[in-house]
């Protein structure tokens, strides 16, 4: 496959970037201006997305992985507003354009499929009131892909979310449970496996389907 993995320059993003060059697929790492990625852009920037998807050639498969946590302040009842939209610029609108602007690129490629990285925290049995925005703006990830499935259904495109559970990364914190190479070639296999009648899925990085 021909894979672009956005978010590439460091955990999970970076140990996909590996997993998929190690098994064999063509990776074009993506990463913000000086992050060392194979093409760069901000995927809040929506005229960078539309250059660079002109200039990149068709595509098998687009990982969005790009994301942040949040700001410092991101309880309901002492909210960082200015931080909560710029989570869900990034982790929320932002798939949605990357998506967009790479369709054509996908069209021309061999079954392609889109996946997206969410989060345990987006479940809806949780009701934990921390880092709500955060957890707020990857259920509304997963809402946003679920009607994307739906709407690439007629062309075939397959369209995934997937938990890539709690991760040893800059972001995870070093107690987190997860190696980052482990989760990285699970989410890998996931995406290697989605297919157009399992579209619309919420994925667990270790292949089973999870509740929204």
């Amino acid at each position: 496959m021909r894979i672009l993995v956005t978010g590439a320059n460091r955990g999970i993003g970076a140990a996909l970037v590996a997993a998929a060059r190690d098994a064999g697929h063509e990776v074009i790492a993506a990463t913000r201006q000086g992050r060392g990625g194979d093409i760069e852009f901000d995927v809040t920037d929506h005229a960078a997305l539309a250059r660079a998807a002109a200039s990149l050639g068709p595509l098998d498969a687009l990982i969005n992985n790009a994301g942040i946590i949040g700001p410092a302040r991101q309880s309901p009842l002492d909210m960082d507003f200015a931080g909560f939209r710029e989570t869900l610029e990034i982790n929320t609108l932002a798939p949605l354009a990357v998506a967009q602007a790479f369709l054509p690129n996908l069209r021309r490629g061999t079954a392609p499929r889109i996946l997206s990285v969410s989060s345990q925290m987006a479940w809806m049995g949780y009701a934990k009131s921390d880092r709500i925005a955060y957890r707020a703006s990857k259920v509304a990830l997963n809402k946003v892909m679920q009607g994307l499935a739906t709407d690439l259904a007629p062309e075939g495109i397959a369209v995934g979310v997937v938990d890539p559970g709690w991760v040893r990364t800059e972001m995870g914190g070093p107690e987190a449970e997860e190696d980052p190479g482990e989760v990285a070639r699970g989410i890998l296999a996931v995406a290697e496996r989605l297919a157009p009648e399992r579209s619309g899925l919420f994925w667990h990085w270790r292949g089973d389907v999870r509740e929204y």
